[in-house]
């Protein structure tokens, strides 16, 4: 039993190690290296490059390629993403999803990104009799529609491999995909023209969290012929308006 008991308390400790290093990230307003995690958390420094290696493999932590540092993974945005279904994230944004509704008169919906795509966990139908039908739990594609191209200019990554064409507007040379999704980072927002689907278009904005990074997105879809290019433009400020009123530290 001493020796159940010795290993039990072995473990706890490793534990609570590991959560301070994620702490101490989390409180960081920069990336930060191996020596200064040590030096916040008190772990001397050979513990916390075997922690970080250990958290960085399923994603906990993330090593930022150039400089060697560490910041949040993006298998916390899933845990996170879990937590706040939990409590309701989701009746949270639903009165948003309606007066994008309204306000529009196409589809409103709530993605959340997780591992290498985001999935639709919320939608707000259209009352149109011609209109396009959003799924709960279906994923999007990175390099076809507006949601993963929001998905991809705040920190998501394309998979290996040859890029599918849905229809004959998909994007499917890699460097027009970065100069595309450059403009999607700087502007704030992306669009996708019958990319995925021949006749539907989309737009979609990113909620950001209180360290500016990727929480959820919004977006709106709907027929081509009726949902063009003005009416996405014009749906656009509305977007980041509801964004940002949903975005920690935003508003």
């Amino acid at each position: 039993m001493a020796e159940l008991g010795e290993t039990t308390e072995r473990l706890v400790a490793a534990v609570e190690r590991a959560v301070a290093v994620l702490d101490a990230l989390a409180d960081a307003p920069d990336d930060l290296g191996t020596n200064e995690i040590a030096r916040r958390t008190g772990i001397n420094a050979s513990s916390v490059s075997r922690l970080l290696a250990t958290l960085a493999k399923d994603e906990y932590v993330r090593r930022v390629p150039g400089t060697g540092r560490y910041r949040l993974g993006l298998r916390l945005i899933q845990l996170g993403n879990s937590a706040l279904a939990r409590v309701d994230f989701r009746e949270v944004v639903r009165p948003h999803l309606v007066a994008l509704m309204e306000a529009t008169g196409e589809t409103a919906t709530l993605s959340v990104p997780g591992g290498d795509t985001t999935m639709t966990v919320d939608f707000v139908q259209s009352p149109s009799s011609v209109r396009s039908v959003a799924e709960i739990g279906r994923p999007s594609i990175a390099h076809a529609t507006a949601i993963g191209k929001v998905f991809l200019a705040h920190g998501g990554a394309l998979k290996d491999g040859a890029l599918h064409s849905y229809t004959d507007r998909t994007i499917t040379d890699r460097r027009q995909l970065a100069r595309d999704i450059a403009v999607v980072r700087e502007r704030g927002w992306a669009q996708a023209t019958g990319e995925r689907e021949p006749d539907l278009n989309a737009v979609a904005v990113p909620v950001l969290d209180g360290r500016g990074d990727l929480m959820a997105v919004l977006g709106l879809q709907g027929p081509a012929w009726r949902f063009d290019t003005a009416a996405m433009l014009a749906a656009i400020a509305s977007l980041q308006e509801h964004a940002a009123l949903l975005s920690p530290g935003q508003s």
